[in-house]
């Protein structure tokens, strides 16, 4: 019955509600559906990086993905049969671990078996009907995500960055730590080109829609002799444009768009427009580059209720999800007293908005 009812909301039009979750236990899959949201998107356990979160605290109640580590379709099949037993829909990985993907990015040894586990990955997801892989393309190590954090209303804490807080990379000729040279902009457009010309046939047979983040911080340029693609508007119609398919688009993080200083009504026409938005990533900061920090989704820059109705305006028919949030009294590691507070608040906008004349 379950499984039943998530088929059928499954085919709802319209903004849905969606969660990132890294456990898929019973209670956490029981205390999602019980705020009203329908889809989720799994964040995996890289078993390069993060062993222990594997092996010790989640066991068999998440997903790993990582180097020589590729769920099979049975696994994902699994997955996607106990989710849908909860009432939810198993819409997503939310996104590839560096440990896949930072080889290909430098073009160094091992990138071309690094194409192949992700390709198995996209086959082995179009199989499970499991139809979204978010991804970015972010090196790892050069900059922080986040520096000191931000005091919110009531003592909440909301993560902050601040450019000026960064140390320099004068121990290493400038560079980033374990590089021995600096990378141009041009390799790494040459490089990702390399990766879409070969992922996205692969997608487009499986059915299945890869989902590009922005970097996060937007900040320069270049960092460490990294370039940062991924940073304003202009490069990611470039991404979209490189190798033009309709299995490929944007998780289109609205809070890294606001650290830009970007309109994101516009961002979302414009993109929405052309049907390149995957799915949304919500959340909202105050400040812009250089200096944000992440606050509630009721106080940040940019008006809410004007963003879901552009939302329903561009005619948006998919998932929004809850990304970063701030930590209120009393939360845990994921943050369950934020997260349903921002889940409630997004879903009484969507119901408000969508009820308008």
């Amino acid at each position: 019955m379950a499984r039943q009812a998530t088929r059928e909301s499954a085919v709802r039009t319209g903004i849905r509600m969606g969660v990132r979750t890294r456990s898929l236990s019973p209670d956490r899959l029981g205390f999602i559906r019980q705020l009203g949201a329908t889809d989720i998107f799994v964040d995996h356990a890289d078993t390069e990086e993060e062993p222990d979160a594997f092996n010790d605290r989640m066991g068999t109640n998440t997903i790993a993905v990582g180097r020589d580590m590729i769920p099979t379709v049975d696994e994902l099949t699994a997955a996607r049969e106990q989710i849908e037993d909860a009432g939810l829909q198993f819409t997503g990985i939310q996104s590839l671990p560096y440990s896949l993907y930072g080889d290909i990015m430098f073009d160094r040894d091992g990138s071309e078996e690094a194409l192949n586990q992700i390709t198995t990955l996209i086959q082995n997801l179009g199989a499970a009907g499991i139809p979204i892989l978010g991804y970015q393309w972010n090196p790892r190590g050069v900059v922080p995500m986040r520096t000191e954090p931000a005091t919110l209303r009531g003592g909440a804490e909301g993560t902050g960055f601040d450019l000026n807080e960064l140390d320099g990379f004068d121990d290493n000729d400038g560079l980033a730590p374990g590089l021995d040279r600096a990378y141009t902009e041009a390799e790494f457009w040459e490089n990702y080109e390399n990766f879409l010309e070969t992922v996205l046939p692969v997608a487009e047979e499986a059915g299945v829609r890869l989902a590009l983040h922005p970097v996060d911080p937007p900040v320069i340029e270049e960092l460490g002799g990294i370039p940062r693609l991924f940073r304003n508007v202009e490069n990611f119609e470039k991404a979209m444009e490189l190798v033009p398919s309709d299995n490929h688009g944007l998780k289109l993080c609205l809070g890294c768009f606001s650290q830009m200083g970007e309109d994101v009504t516009d961002v979302l026409q414009r993109f929405g427009t052309r049907d390149d938005i995957v799915f949304i990533h919500f959340r909202d900061v105050v400040g812009t580059m250089p200096r944000f920090h992440e606050a509630f989704v009721d106080e940040g820059n940019f008006d809410t209720v004007e963003v879901v109705r552009t939302l329903r305006e561009i005619g948006f028919d998919g998932v929004v999800i809850p990304d970063h949030v701030p930590e209120m009294t009393g939360d845990d590691d994921w943050r369950h007293r934020a997260r349903s507070f921002t889940i409630g608040y997004l879903r009484g906008v969507v119901d408000t908005v969508e009820s308008e004349t």
